[in-house]
């Protein structure tokens, strides 16, 4: 019996992999595709966001009947994006909390993570409207919690993006790949550094063009140094991780601290692209959907990448092992979805935000900084970390004797 059913689970998992793009899609208990239908129902999920920021007092006339939203005033702008942004996350959540745990295929909850698509539509229209139903007391409440949720889902992201350019480093210097991969890495690596110098450059002339503009030197001049402190711990003897890695771990902060200058709001004599950019035009919307999509991916990638988060790495997969954990992917999506309202919202639930932007105030402009102290933080004490602890070992072992 136990060989059959995992030659029938061998034959369903390779029916699925030999299958097309769109025969994987029709197929309603496949764990692969259902990935890209969460994330397809993620990114609804935004846009209804900010549909109802940008022109729900225009569109959304029905809400006056609700008596939460005394007269659309609770139902929209702010708070109707926490209220979008908490029926998603209690979908998500709800995914999390049934799914949580699983670890084999053809199991019940694997069927529920993969099937029973008619049945989680319903679920998740019905938490979306649920929270427009709720007082505006309870939407403030979840406002404050998001805050703490965006910023889990930032560390999570953060600790991904590192565990991604360490694994590459090591695959790239192991044995197996040393000579193959010596030239590219090096490429790589001097590619991402002339990059990375010249986005710093740019930073200085867009957003420091004059000696009054401290702040903004301040965040450029403080990015250079730790990409010099990077690549110095780095190469260090003791470490030896090469420089490819803090050459892109140096793209990461550079972009970061991008992001964080621009969210400057427009006005400031010191953000003449924000100030270029206060009218809507058709680059100001293609940033938005830009933005938009590359957080809808950054969460999808994000939630798939559990694998970085286990504790035991010498774990044994078997054939009928599930592909990715199902509750992490989900918890990672509930976080997500604190981190959107944020986004469109500043992160502040009493911030009146223009039409296609997002992500701009001076708030949102100091969680990125920060943001980017942090990801060169995590990066440094993953490189000093082992070295430490076998100091730590090597002096108790010297004392034992």
């Amino acid at each position: 019996m136990e060989g059959s059913s995992r030659s029938n689970s061998n034959e369903w998992r390779g029916s699925i992999k030999d299958n097309s793009w769109f025969s994987q899609f029709r197929n309603g208990s496949n764990p692969w595709m259902a990935r890209y239908v969460y994330a397809l129902m993620f990114l609804l999920a935004n846009l209804l966001a900010w549909a109802v920021r940008d022109y729900g007092r225009s569109a959304l006339t029905e809400v006056q009947r609700l008596e939460g939203c005394q007269g659309a005033k609770d139902c929209l702008g702010a708070e109707g994006v926490l209220r979008v942004s908490l029926g998603c996350c209690t979908f998500y959540f709800t995914m999390f909390l049934t799914t949580a745990g699983t670890s084999k295929l053809n199991e019940p909850r694997d069927s529920w993570q993969s099937g029973w698509w008619f049945a989680k539509i319903v679920l998740w229209v019905a938490f979306t409207i649920i929270p427009f139903l709720l007082p505006s007391a309870a939407i403030q409440l979840y406002g404050d919690v998001a805050h703490f949720g965006a910023g889990v889902f930032l560390l999570i992201q953060l600790i991904s993006v590192i565990s991604f350019i360490t694994w590459l480093n090591d695959w790239c210097q192991s044995e197996k790949h040393a000579e193959r991969c010596q030239i590219q890495a090096m490429l790589v690596a001097t590619t991402a550094y002339v990059v990375c110098i010249v986005g710093i450059i740019m930073m200085y002339i867009w957003y420091a063009p004059e000696p009054s503009c401290l702040l903004n030197i301040f965040f450029i001049t403080w990015t250079l140094v730790l990409l010099q402190l990077m690549t110095s711990v780095s190469l260090h003897p003791k470490v030896n991780a090469g420089i490819l890695t803090p050459g892109l771990m140096g793209l990461y902060i550079v972009f970061i601290c991008w992001c964080a200058i621009r969210s400057e709001p427009a006005g400031e004599n010191c953000n003449m692209k924000a100030e270029a950019s206060n009218k809507t035009d058709w680059l100001t919307i293609i940033s938005f959907v830009v933005a938009v999509l590359a957080m809808v991916i950054a969460t999808f990638s994000t939630g798939i990448d559990s694998q970085c988060f286990q504790f035991r790495k010498d774990k044994i997969v078997s054939e009928d092992d599930v592909p990715y954990g199902y509750g992490f992917f989900h918890f990672v999506f509930a976080t997500g979805a604190m981190y959107f309202a944020m986004l469109l919202i500043g992160w502040n639930t009493h911030h009146a935000m223009k039409k296609w932007t997002i992500d701009v105030g001076w708030t949102s402009t100091w969680v990125r900084v920060v943001n980017e102290w942090l990801a060169v933080c995590v990066y440094l004490w993953m490189l000093v970390a082992p070295i430490i602890w076998k100091s730590s070992q090597t002096s108790d072992n010297t004392s034992q004797v």
